[in-house]
């Protein structure tokens, strides 16, 4: 099976439309909505809010946690409400249409609470070359993103200059990278302020907003008591490696009920459950942290 072939076989189009492509070309992102129903939100936010009663302050365990705000990781394996995820037309076709071959790269729930939420300016992964795209990222949203509520922000064609403070996580096999002088000129002296010509995503519940993982983006501070529950649903190049390895993780409940497109999508083909019942929750886990990768040259 290849992704074509899987996308087909889920009912998906793998084609954006022409305003979408020039809008993902030259600016880095799109958001498109009515994705999912209110129905399907409903029952993605219930679901969290069960797995979040679960895992308390260690939610996010596999990937990170992130102090002010909730969060949750390796949803996949914890929910059959989220495997619908798998069917997101706008993640999976920006995805193919960047990256060619595809695999899931993550799937995390992202909650700031009041006066939580707020970002340094980065991407979610470095690149070597301008065409060395590595991920094409999305936020599923849960509620209505508003402008007091901790929207994230995002830097325009951005995702064409050089990469800025990646997490330690997904930096990969990268450690140095030759940034020019032009591209060092547009590094923020603090990644925490407003940066000029960024814009603020809203969006009412059942959108998706879809962005390459190259593009400098944030969240923002939530000055309010809503609250702002996204799912970042994340596809990743088929050669390298997950943010979160599927098959490492395998419950049993899911492969048993994935289809093979499905399996596909995971990198779960030929894998075997590695548990029974609910993942297990550690001691303590990594908090989410992002740094400059050192410079070769400038």
């Amino acid at each position: 099976m290849d992704t074509l072939q899987a996308l087909r076989d889920l009912g998906i189009n793998p084609q954006l439309t022409e305003e979408q492509c020039d809008q993902f070309d030259t600016q880095g992102f799109l958001v498109v909505e009515n994705v999912f129903t209110s129905t399907e939100v409903l029952e993605m936010r219930a679901e969290i809010e069960r797995l979040a009663a679960i895992e308390g302050p260690l939610g996010g365990h596999e990937v990170h946690i992130e102090h002010g705000t909730a969060r949750l990781s390796n949803l996949f394996n914890k929910s059959e409400a989220f495997d619908r995820c798998l069917a997101c037309q706008p993640t999976l076709a920006a995805g193919y249409r960047l990256l060619g071959e595809i695999q899931v790269f993550s799937l995390n729930a992202r909650n700031p609470g009041r006066g939580g939420g707020a970002q340094p300016l980065h991407s979610d992964v470095p690149r070597r070359t301008p065409n060395d795209w590595r991920i094409v990222n999305s936020m599923v949203l849960l509620d209505d993103m508003t402008k007091s509520n901790g929207p994230t922000r995002i830097v325009p064609g951005s995702h064409l200059w050089a990469p800025l403070n990646v997490p330690d996580n997904n930096v990969a096999e990268i450690r140095r990278l030759e940034i020019s002088k032009q591209d060092r000129a547009r590094f923020p002296d603090d990644p925490y302020a407003p940066y000029p010509g960024e814009v603020r995503i809203t969006a009412p519940a059942g959108s998706v907003a879809v962005i390459n993982g190259h593009i400098w983006h944030g969240g923002t501070r939530n000055d309010s008591d809503a609250s702002r529950q996204v799912l970042h649903f994340s596809v990743g190049r088929r050669d390298l490696t997950q943010q979160l390895v599927e098959r490492e993780h395998l419950t049993d409940s899911l492969w048993r009920r994935t289809s093979a497109a499905q399996k596909f999508l995971l990198n779960i083909e030929g894998a075997e459950p590695k548990l029974l019942g609910y993942p297990p929750l550690p001691s303590h886990a990594d908090v989410w942290t992002a740094g400059i990768l050192d410079d070769a040259s400038y």
